[in-house]
């Protein structure tokens, strides 16, 4: 899945751009964003309680269970956009939470959840929301979508 996501991040500002573009209004030109750069996967998933996550989870005879491979695989991305809200500048970071999985066709984007910070860091960023139906998941879809029918390689 790694080198999916390496190739994925290359492409997702262009694919993002694309979805936002089609999105607005003939005509609107008030606050414009757009998708600067798309940041280094991390792939380590959260813990589902305390001291447990995926890799760690312990059945019941104490042993370590492994993650199963129909289970979604959480990867964490960041994005740069920016803003051009009443002509003044605002860069944006957005933290988002993949899961994704695999099928008999390829892999698939599940569900999806985003934080919004500010760029550079200052505040602290939004609490978490399902932004599975957001830009950057149509993009992420459409990306998979593409790259499923052969156009990426």
């Amino acid at each position: 899945m790694e080198p999916l996501v390496e190739q994925m991040l290359i492409d997702l500002p262009s694919y993002a751009n694309r979805v936002i573009q089609r999105s607005r209004s003939v005509g609107v030109t008030e606050g414009l964003s757009y998708v600067i750069i798309a940041g280094i996967p991390e792939y380590e998933p959260l813990p589902l309680g305390p001291g447990r996550s995926p890799k760690s989870a312990s059945s019941d005879m104490g042993e370590p269970v492994e993650q199963s491979s129909d289970e979604p695989r959480q990867v964490f991305i960041s994005t740069l956009e920016r803003n051009y809200a009443t002509g003044t500048l605002v860069e944006l970071q957005h933290y988002h939470w993949l899961f994704l999985t695999r099928t008999a066709s390829g892999w698939r984007l599940a569900m999806m959840f985003s934080r919004l910070g500010t760029y550079p860091a200052g505040k602290p960023p939004l609490p978490p929301r399902d932004s599975s139906t957001g830009v950057i998941a149509q993009a992420v879809n459409t990306w998979l979508r593409d790259c499923r029918a052969g156009v990426i390689r």
